[in-house]
């Protein structure tokens, strides 16, 4: 290391043929005084040695090699593109610590990734009836926090309902739980969907048969889901019983969103749901309502409001359905645990790593402050080294997600994941703290580099 010490006296350039193993490696180091030869470039050297400097690039900057100053001059600040290759070469020479803070990083992304979008996916199952009817506006008990647990409601609100200016329609909607058994003697739980009998909205898209049916005696339709095989896979006319009452299936139905709690789905007439199953006086889950436009919802609002009850749009329910997920039970409270320890696993790898390669690299960045590299130009380096890892990390992190997401739905039908872009840009936000915060310690640490000091060791 004593060769790279730059002590020469001005007047004395290096000699011809001496070796120099760093002044090799980069003409840049190379020194400025003036020596004999009165160009700053020392003696001269033969144009042999000359035409075989021309040939060879610094290895670390891509400059010239050990002609001197390759006949331009002397060297120019170096460019951006300069600075970055520098930068690329550095972290991506060093396989064993870019591999570890790639696998670092990503294991973080993945974790984060998983856990978001498990949650995503329950949230939109817990929801599944909102978007499966696909009513404007609903009606319901102010303590109802789920479509599961409906409060039943007087049957004079659904013709209060009707009457308020700007409803063009109101239909009334059940919903609720039934014993059904099967062929086989076994028992299964159900959803009941008791739709309008003169209307049928809300109704689901049909594979096999025709909604009309629905209004045949003791007819049923059944979703054909991930829970469609509990039920046996029924087939059209099969028989089973709910309640001590013969069921029918009449239709094959499809849906957008499969049910949460892993429980079969039927549907049929309001009447029909509300004569099979067991209710209490009051048998109205919900009054789904169509509003003659938009401006009229906040109207409509504010006189189901006077009756004391609450209407809300399908946004609207979705997002309470949502909140009393997250935060009237454990399982936001478990997510978000479990992506903040996610995050703080990635940071302390990356942050560890990060600054291990610093520490293994201040010999190059103590040489380039040397030959004029200013503070700017090292944080620059250090910047594009964290952020180049980060994102690469990123996107393997999402790949290796989306992939993992792509082949449990393959095996697990009812598995409930699902990517949406506040989970990436979730994950996008952690991964640019890490960066910064990787970057932030190496910083620390090359800004305070003094090349004296390292040369002299």
């Amino acid at each position: 290391m004593s060769d790279l010490t730059v002590t020469a006296a001005p007047q004395e350039g290096p000699r011809v043929g001496e070796s120099r193993p760093f002044l090799r490696k980069c003409s840049r180091t190379r020194l400025q005084g003036r020596g004999p030869g009165g160009n700053g470039r020392g003696p001269k050297a033969s144009s042999r040695n000359l035409a075989q400097g021309r040939r060879k690039r610094c290895e670390i900057c891509g400059g010239p090699g050990a002609d001197g100053w390759g006949g331009d001059g002397p060297p120019k600040a170096l460019t951006v593109r300069g600075i970055l290759r520098v930068a690329y070469k550095l972290i991506v020479n060093d396989r064993a610590k870019f591999a570890a803070l790639l696998v670092g990083v990503t294991f973080a992304v993945f974790l984060m990734i998983m856990m978001t979008s498990m949650f995503a996916g329950i949230l939109g199952k817990a929801s599944s009836t909102v978007t499966n009817v696909g009513a404007q506006v609903w009606v319901m008990d102010p303590g109802v926090n789920t479509v599961a647990s409906s409060i039943p409601m007087p049957d004079y609100i659904l013709d209060a309902v009707r009457s308020v200016n700007g409803v063009r329609y109101a239909v009334p909607l059940y919903s609720g739980a039934a014993l059904v058994k099967l062929r086989n003697g076994t028992y299964q739980a159900v959803t009941v969907i008791g739709l309008d009998d003169a209307s049928l909205l809300g109704r689901p898209n049909l594979a096999e048969g025709q909604i009309e049916d629905l209004y045949g005696e003791n007819a049923f339709a059944v979703v054909r889901d991930s829970e469609y095989p509990k039920l046996g896979s029924p087939k059209m006319g099969a028989e089973f019983e709910l309640n001590d009452h013969r069921a029918v299936i009449k239709g094959i139905a499809e849906v957008a969103v499969s049910g949460l709690f892993g429980i079969p789905t039927l549907y049929t007439t309001y009447h029909r749901a509300i004569e099979y199953i067991p209710s209490p006086r009051y048998t109205l889950s919900f009054v789904l309502v169509e509003p003659k436009t938009k401006e009229a919802i906040p109207a409509i609002k504010q006189a189901v409001k006077t009756l004391g009850y609450q209407a809300l749009t399908a946004e609207e329910f979705k997002e309470k359905i949502s909140n009393f997920y997250k935060y009237q039970t454990g399982l936001g409270t478990n997510v978000l645990l479990m992506t903040v320890i996610s995050f703080i696993v990635g940071l302390s790898i990356s942050g560890q790593t990060f600054y291990t390669f610093i520490l293994e690299n201040l010999e190059k960045f103590g040489a380039l402050k040397a030959i004029g590299a200013k503070g700017s130009v090292l944080i620059s380096m250090i910047l594009f080294q964290a952020t180049f890892t980060s994102l690469t990390s990123y996107g393997l992190g999402i790949l290796l997600a989306s992939f993992t997401i792509a082949v449990a739905k393959l095996r697990l039908p009812s598995y409930a994941a699902t990517v949406t872009w506040g989970n990436l840009l979730t994950a996008f936000v952690m991964v640019v703290i890490i960066a910064a915060v990787s970057s932030f310690i190496g910083v620390r640490k090359v800004i305070k580099i003094e090349p004296f000091e390292i040369f002299r060791g």
